[in-house]
């Protein structure tokens, strides 16, 4: 496999995170016809739309021994956070969360065929039994009052939520408070102005 290495600056990776990340996106755009990972017109741009936003939802990671990603998809970002970890955090665990089957299959593809440790979890987030996990992260998956009660479920108690949210974040965190109580941090996004990744703790019903 050829690799571009045009967008190896960008990312701040070494050279073999960047190779895994190449034989992933490679991967995302063979299986994409068939089962729909991510849309068409974003798949042109997928380095800036899905790999570089993933990255950084990583980078507002403190340290953990433990990750699950909800509601995976096509593993963003909880598969390229496992690709980064692999170098700079080897002994961490990830566990995708992703109840389409064929989905499913896509990212133990994945996992394989770019050597990561990596588990996936083929349930509905509700019937997975709590995982007590130090990072979770969702993206594109449900309302901030719904990614909270799942939070309250898998979230250790002093574990943080790292969740990609557009431009209506504000309205979200408000609807959110009328159930729940939590710390949160916006930090704003690289790839999009009005979006923010919402870092959030101590979540508790209010």
């Amino acid at each position: 496999m050829m690799v571009d290495y045009s967008k190896f600056e960008d990312l701040n990776v070494s050279r073999e995170t960047f190779e895994r990340l190449t034989t992933y996106v490679e991967l995302v755009k063979r299986w994409n016809p068939k089962i729909n990972l991510v849309s068409r017109n974003s798949l042109e741009h997928i380095w800036d739309r899905h790999i570089l936003d993933s990255v950084q939802v990583y980078r507002c990671a403190d340290s953990f021994d433990t990750w699950a990603d909800l509601g995976s998809g096509g593993g963003f970002p909880g598969m390229v956070c496992a690709i980064l970890a692999a170098e700079e955090n080897p002994s961490a665990s990830f566990n995708m969360i992703e109840s389409d089957q064929r989905k499913s299959a896509f990212l133990r593809n994945v996992a394989r065929e770019c050597r990561i440790r990596c588990a996936v979890t083929s349930k509905r987030i509700e019937m997975v039994d709590p995982l007590a996990v130090n990072i979770i992260s969702a993206r594109a998956l449900a309302d901030l009052r719904t990614l909270l009660s799942f939070c309250d479920r898998h979230l250790h108690t002093n574990g943080t939520a790292l969740l990609p949210k557009g431009a209506n974040w504000k309205k979200e965190m408000e609807d959110a408070r009328e159930e729940w109580k939590f710390k949160a941090e916006a930090i704003t996004s690289l790839t999009e102005p009005q979006a923010v990744i919402l870092k959030i703790n101590g979540v508790s019903r209010g």
